[in-house]
């Protein structure tokens, strides 16, 4: 199996070191057009394989055609947001879709058959300028992936049990109109409103909707960047696309919504495996499934802006 990472900044590094301790890869291509990160970062990750044993093959490059005959290719160059600065990743998406479609275009022809994992931001959004570019058949974006780990994280921080005790996710877009999605909230298999009631304790919902939401810059503030909740993501959503686990992910996938004139890629929980599988959104409430129609007009605003741009 032959994973390519493209971008090796601060999502990046960890991102493919996740990969690689995970024994996903038997080959690993680091990529980044600064001279002599990529490098200089496969030369770190050999001296792990020489501690751990693993038996992976480890290329690097700092043109995005060196990237060539990956099965799966992870995309995360591009600008990040700015510590202390009040910004969206929305206001990412006019620079970082030109790095995108770069990318898309440089890599097709040398990778057939490729599945690529968005991870730029306004990932969504970047993830239909991929497909759009690239042409390839399986495109998705790691979506709400790592929004629902937080979720499950708070709510279980709330409660006072074990995360492993949670399940549960987050929909719509990987930002300002994430949703969580309650419906499919259970504690140890309870549906988390009996579960409430039967320990007869105070829980606020709100809460966790403002943590999920708000939690990311609490970190890029304070540390520079998130790292280790994405990579572990990440990592996640390769797995199930190397192994063929067909777990729940929400990652965000092309869906057809009544009132937007394109399909558009939003987060909804699915079954993800080596093809991109049957999603819960028939399982939604009414107010959910309102909530990823709003999320879709916001990423496909999102996107229109920056195709408009680049064409």
């Amino acid at each position: 199996m032959h994973i390519a990472q493209i971008g090796t900044g601060r999502v990046g590094r960890p991102t493919a070191y996740s990969i690689m301790c995970a024994g996903l890869a038997d080959t690993l291509t680091v990529c980044d057009t600064k001279p002599m990160l990529a490098a200089a970062f496969a030369e770190e990750l050999k001296h792990v394989t020489a501690s751990t044993g693993a038996d992976v093959e480890i290329c690097s490059t700092d043109k995005d055609e060196g990237v060539a005959g990956a099965d799966v290719i992870l995309i995360s160059a591009g600008e990040p947001r700015v510590p202390g600065v009040k910004m969206s990743r929305r206001d990412l998406a006019l620079q970082n879709a030109r790095i995108v479609k770069t990318i898309a275009q440089a890599t097709a022809p040398r990778n057939p058959g490729a599945k690529y994992v968005v991870i730029s931001n306004p990932v969504d959004a970047m993830a239909m300028v991929c497909k759009k570019y690239s042409g390839a058949d399986f495109v998705i974006s790691t979506g709400t992936n790592l929004e629902s780990l937080r979720f499950r994280s708070k709510v279980a921080g709330l409660l006072g049990v074990s995360p492993s005790k949670v399940t549960g996710w987050v929909g719509g877009e990987h930002g300002d109109a994430a949703i969580p999605l309650w419906s499919t909230t259970k504690i140890g298999g309870l549906p988390i409103d009996e579960y409430v009631k039967s320990i007869d304790k105070v829980f606020s919902k709100p809460e966790v909707d403002s943590y999920v939401k708000a939690v990311s810059k609490v970190i890029v503030d304070n540390i520079g960047g998130t790292e280790y909740g994405p990579a572990a993501s990440f990592r996640d959503i390769v797995r199930a696309i190397t192994h063929n686990t067909g777990e729940v992910l929400s990652v965000a996938s092309p869906i057809k919504f009544a009132d937007v004139p394109e399909t558009v890629f939003v987060g909804v929980p699915l079954h993800l495996g080596c093809s991109i599988g049957e999603s819960l959104i028939a399982q939604l409430s009414a107010p959910e499934k309102d909530g990823l129609s709003a999320a879709a007009k916001a990423i496909y605003d999102t996107y229109l802006a920056a195709i408009t741009n680049l064409e």
